[in-house]
């Protein structure tokens, strides 16, 4: 009983110390400016940890980020799901609010999207690429299932929404956070600055577009829902 209270200890001491070392990632992000800035250094000095025993926990830098994505897709599930409550009748405009302000509450989120499909699944091993896709597309679902029991559109439709939100999400995060040289060519060059988008009110107009536009090229059937 001892060996299995001291390993159970010893696990969630493991996961704490996880936890922290992600935190302290999420932290830099949003202080600099993107994942692209954070280091496993600045993480491991942020979490009060040697830097050589983040290994411990993360094999890369890049599993690390992951990690954080994978629990990116998560809170923005309980997102989604906060924000719906017992909402029902939603129409296409109100469906798409929800996806954009719920996504754009989740900045480094939307900046790793970005990350995850670029490099990050690529550079881990293939059961760890493996647990990120399960998790994302378990959440993906939950999402799509919330939204149809509160929407009138369909489940084939708010896929598509979804589809539309990750990639949009994506780029615009990047667009709307330039690096500083690019910032202070957009001084120089005003002209040039519209690639600097005010992030949540375009995306939040691109999806309401996209939501119009999905329902009126298919509108919603009566009977059994396309997903599954």
């Amino acid at each position: 009983m001892l060996g299995m209270r001291q390993r159970a200890r010893s696990l969630q001491d493991k996961a704490h110390r996880a936890e922290e070392l992600l935190k302290a990632a999420e932290a830099i992000a949003l202080e600099l400016g993107g994942v692209r800035h954070v280091t496993l250094a600045a993480v491991t000095e942020r979490a009060g940890l040697h830097r050589t025993g983040v290994r411990r926990y993360y094999s890369s830098k890049e599993e690390l980020l992951l990690e954080l994505a994978e629990r990116g897709w998560g809170q923005w599930r309980d997102a989604v799901l906060a924000e719906v409550g017992d909402r029902i009748g939603l129409d296409p405009v109100q469906t798409a609010a929800v996806v954009s302000t719920t996504l754009a509450s989740l900045p480094v989120f939307c900046d790793l999207l970005t990350h995850a499909s670029l490099h990050l699944e690529g550079d881990v091993d293939i059961e760890r690429a493996r647990r990120y896709k399960a998790h994302a597309f378990a959440a993906h679902d939950e999402i799509v299932r919330t939204l149809d029991h509160a929407t009138d559109m369909t489940s084939s439709q708010l896929e598509s929404l979804l589809a539309v939100a990750v990639l949009v999400a994506a780029g615009l995060w990047q667009a709307s956070h330039p690096t500083p040289t690019l910032a202070s060519l957009y001084e120089q060059e005003p002209r040039w600055g519209h690639a600097a988008l005010d992030f949540l009110p375009k995306l939040d107009s691109l999806l309401k577009a996209s939501a119009i536009g999905l329902t009126a090229a298919t509108p919603p059937c009566t009977g059994a829902s396309s997903w599954n």
